[in-house]
């Protein structure tokens, strides 16, 4: 008897923990009267009047202009709210590591070094509680990445309220990502750091890398009747069908990279990282390769840089007209998802305008991850994946998501960090009396 009660507080505890519920298919239509629309393409519609019909975003007008027809829902804010599209993460490994200390909630990264055909869809935990987090702040979608190896592997699009990575995928199997190789190393480690000097293995590696391009290529181009899993999974690349996202932050790096995408024909190259990309940016523009913009919050990667470096980058780009959005590798990627909005306000602040920096989080990373038909932005017939806060959505003293949709579905905004928030209040309570 006593090991049966155990065993259903067990499960009771282990399912107030859980990811909340996923919102069923929208089946009611919605209106939402009164704020600001922030379109996402960097226009807004103040008095907006947005309606939701099947999933859909049937239209974004001027409430004062308009006659509302009739919806099953109406929500109406007031004129201080604020609507905007679902903000997407991008270079993300959410749901592939809940617990860093515990392995074998780690689906990160594979052994060996050339892996383009490792699918990191296939690991994507829906249910992480990590995932919750994301929700409140308005992060709606994430590209999910693998890590590790020279090629990591291929990485799809989910959104961010599923029963499973099949509920999830938005786009799948989108691109491959490459680590290319570093051309100085670090000497020493954390505590006794040594200089910088050059790979002397850098061009070596980087001939590893084209003889594993070259025969792909030759293996596509022939008959291919014994099957090569890893190589298989190269075809695209050279379509189009297929990004090939470049991990490099140093200008010669850079530089290589462009060299590559011309010799091996790549159609779609993306730049991810970036750090040192706005020495190149009219090369990169030339050549249509976006970039996926190291982590803002972070320090310079020389001791003499200006330390503001990492906030004007996102601007010294955009001016140069290269296509680019923000993405958060890095210390505690996972947590830090959350605050992806706010790298965006940075950015605001040190030259970009609030609409522009809103696009690094919204159509730019749409467009680069392909998935800007459907989101990214408010428009007529494209997905209802947006949400409403009380306050900037990009300021984190007045962030408040009330409502938020993905496809039309209202989700859940509740989080664990929101039942630890009313278990103390409620310790505290009791101590005062």
């Amino acid at each position: 008897m006593k090991k049966y009660t155990l065993y259903i507080s067990l499960v009771l505890v282990s399912l107030s923990w859980g990811q909340q519920t996923p919102a069923a298919k929208q089946n009611q239509s919605i209106l939402i009267i009164g704020g600001t629309a922030h379109i996402g393409n960097g226009t807004t519609q103040e008095h907006s009047m947005i309606s939701i019909i099947d999933g859909k975003i049937q239209y974004v007008v001027d409430g004062r202009l308009a006659k509302p027809a009739k919806h099953d829902v109406v929500i109406t804010v007031n004129e201080n709210h604020h609507i905007y599209p679902g903000f997407i993460a991008p270079n993300s490994t959410l749901g592939l590591v809940e617990i860093d200390a515990v392995k074998a909630s780690d689906d990160v990264r594979e052994m060996g070094e050339m892996n383009p055909h490792i699918r990191s869809i296939i690991a994507y935990n829906a249910e992480s509680l990590i995932t919750e987090t994301t929700r409140p702040n308005g992060v709606l979608l994430a590209q999910i990445t693998p890590r590790g190896g020279r090629i990591s592997g291929t990485s799809s699009v989910v959104q961010l309220d599923a029963w499973n990575w099949e509920d999830a995928v938005v786009k799948a199997d989108e691109g491959i990502h490459l680590n290319w190789p570093r051309s100085y190393v670090r000497t020493g480690w954390w505590a006794e750091p040594g200089g910088i000097e050059a790979n002397k293995e850098y061009e070596n590696q980087i001939k590893a890398i084209q003889d594993f391009f070259s025969l792909s290529s030759n293996y596509l181009s022939g008959d291919r009747k014994n099957k090569d899993i890893s190589l298989e999974a190269m075809n695209g690349l050279q379509a189009g069908t297929k990004k090939l996202y470049v991990h490099a932050d140093g200008e010669k790096e850079i530089r290589d990279a462009l060299l590559f995408k011309q010799k091996n024909k790549i159609a779609k190259m993306v730049i991810v990282g970036g750090y040192y990309a706005f020495k190149v940016a009219d090369d990169l523009k030339q050549n249509q390769v976006s970039v996926l913009l190291k982590r803002v919050h972070d320090l310079p990667l020389l001791e003499d840089e200006d330390v503001n470096l990492p906030y004007k980058n996102a601007a010294l780009l955009v001016k140069k007209g290269v296509l680019t959005a923000l993405q958060n590798q890095g210390d505690m990627e996972r947590m830090q998802t959350r605050n992806l909005p706010f790298y965006a306000g940075t950015c605001a602040a040190w030259g970009l305008t609030k609409e522009e920096a809103l696009q690094l989080i919204t159509s730019n990373a749409a467009e680069i991850l392909g998935i800007s038909e459907n989101y990214g932005t408010l428009e007529h017939n494209k997905s209802a994946t947006l949400f409403i806060s009380e306050g900037d959505a990009l300021d984190m003293k007045t962030n408040k998501v009330t409502h938020a949709f993905i496809d039309g579905r209202g989700i859940s905004l509740d989080s664990r960090q929101d039942e630890l928030y009313e278990r103390y209040k409620g310790k505290f309570e009791q101590q005062k009396k």
